[in-house]
């Protein structure tokens, strides 16, 4: 059964999407027909992909900036209508052992990765609430429940994001809002490349392969489109084949 998602009119907004899945996302919902707005902190990648497809805009933005993330909203609204599907996927990972952690890192990764969802998630409920329609989706990790040595502050701002979400969520089902979470699993992203060098790397490609941004993007517009009738839930890509057919190799060039 072959899938074909129809986003005419649709108004998405992608935070981190500038690079990685949120890159992939942008693309496919712009050919779609959907007006993709990403908003990212990496200027140059995202006004290289604005400029690959008119249906996609660059907004420059610090999720982890509340009063900002609000103005941005508003701007966005304001231009292009309501906001109908909203991806957050905005997120940090140094890898630092817990004892050498400066507290100014580990505020950092709290405000991107789990205070940024909030402050997005706060920002479009309200026109989603009053129009009784709308989808937004949240990254979760398969570190959320197993940890990872030197990945503690990442690992903890996914475990909290998937009780933040799953609770959220409940408090406006009754608005037809759905909200959910997706894990990817371990995906060759220019983050993950940075994250997890040499021997990571090797025991990923190891233990549950590594796959491409592409591979997420199906999953990702299924949580988007009207055909998810679920809410407050976690989708798990944490083993899985790659989408195209001719798969990659086990273990990404890290250059």
């Amino acid at each position: 059964m072959k899938t074909l998602f129809q986003a005419d009119g649709s108004v998405i907004v992608i935070t981190g999407g500038a690079n990685g899945i949120g890159r992939a996302l942008a693309l496919a919902c712009a050919e779609a027909g959907a007006i993709v707005v990403v908003c990212d902190l990496d200027a140059a990648a995202g006004s290289t992909l604005a400029a690959s497809h008119p249906n996609i805009e660059f907004q420059a933005l610090d999720v982890g900036d509340r009063a900002a993330v609000f103005q941005c909203f508003a701007a966005i609204e304001a231009r292009h209508g309501a906001i109908d599907g909203l991806v957050c996927g905005a997120a940090i990972q140094p890898r630092i052992a817990v004892a050498d952690t400066p507290e100014a890192v580990w505020r950092q990764v709290m405000e991107v990765n789990l205070n940024g969802v909030v402050w997005c998630y706060q920002a479009a409920i309200g026109g989603m609430r009053q129009r009784r329609r709308g989808a937004i989706v949240a990254f979760s990790s398969g570190l959320a429940a197993s940890g990872y040595a030197g990945a503690a502050a990442y690992a903890t701002t996914k475990a909290a994001l998937n009780a933040f979400v799953r609770s959220a969520a409940k408090e406006v089902a009754s608005d037809r809002v759905r909200f959910n979470l997706i894990a990817p699993g371990v995906i060759d992203t220019p983050q993950y490349r940075a994250a997890n060098p040499g021997a990571d790397n090797a025991h990923w490609a190891r233990t549950t392969g590594i796959g491409g941004p592409e591979d997420v993007v199906g999953p990702l517009m299924f949580l988007l489109s009207d055909a998810a009738t679920m809410t407050a839930s976690l989708l798990s890509r944490d083993f899985a084949y790659a989408a195209a057919d001719d798969a990659r190799s086990a273990a990404p060039s890290a250059t």
